[in-house]
Order: structure tokens, then sequence, then C-alpha cells
């Protein structure tokens, strides 16, 4: 689970899995300050890591030597009906053509399993003033 807290700078929000931190934040025109990654840079980092781990996971299975995989995801929102993850794939290593074959017929990572399905969402929202911290069940102060 990611939890996210707003900080004092305009739209900077720091967000952490209880073990490591990053921080969100929308552009200057939109009124942030430019200094986090964007929301929806997340989501092709989260998809661009998972090709890369996912690539070099079987390349050790298979005693495949990669130097480097490198993943490019961009986002596609041209069509307001579809959103399309664009993605380019780089190997570097003493690749010979059946080990390039290997890699490049490896289904799809565990990210890009669960962007392929419908997605839905489903929120609770809760709304506390200073005087009501004591009754967040969560234990979040205010």
């Amino acid at each position: 689970m990611i939890v996210s807290v707003s900080g004092d700078t305009p739209y900077r929000t720091m967000f952490t899995d209880g073990k490591s931190e990053g921080f969100c934040d929308t552009t200057s025109d939109k009124g942030g300050s430019g200094s986090g990654f964007r929301p929806h840079d997340l989501l092709e980092a989260a998809l661009a890591s998972c090709i890369n781990m996912n690539l070099r996971m079987f390349a050790d299975k298979s005693k495949i030597r990669l130097d480097e995989v490198r993943v490019k995801v961009s986002l596609n929102r041209d069509d307001p009906e579809e959103t399309v993850f664009e993605y380019e794939v780089e190997l570097k290593g003493d690749l010979g053509p059946e080990e390039r074959r290997m890699l490049a017929e490896l289904g799809p990572c565990p990210v890009g399993k669960t962007m392929t399905k419908r997605i839905s969402l489903r929120g609770s929202s809760a709304v506390f003033t200073p005087g009501d911290a004591d009754k967040a069940s969560d234990g979040t102060r205010f």
C-alpha cells in the first residue's frame, strides 16, 4: 500500500510504502513547483521498471548475460477513449540471435498484465477537522 501526504509546498506530495519514499508535484504552469515526479510519470516508471526487472530475471534464470537493459515508456493520451503506453527496450550485451529471440518473446511483466485488465477505482474518504483527530480510526493525526 502507498500513502501520500501533502506538505507545505503547494501540490507537492510525499508518498511512501513505509520503507521508501518519493515526491510528486505538478508543473509550475499548473501551480506546482515541478520538484517531483508528475503522477503520470509514476505510471510510466512502474511499467518501465517492471519490464526491466522482468527481462533481467528471465535472463538470469536462462543464464543469458545482459550488461544493461534500458526501457523507455511514454504515456500517449491523444485519444480521449484510449490510453496507450508506448515502450522501447534496448538490450546491451553479447547476445546471440536465439537469446535475443527468447528475450523479445518474453510475455508481459506483472505490471503490464495488471494494466491491460479491466481496472476499477473504489474509494472512501473521511474529512476530519483538527478537533476530530482523536476520532480517526487509522491513527492519523491532523
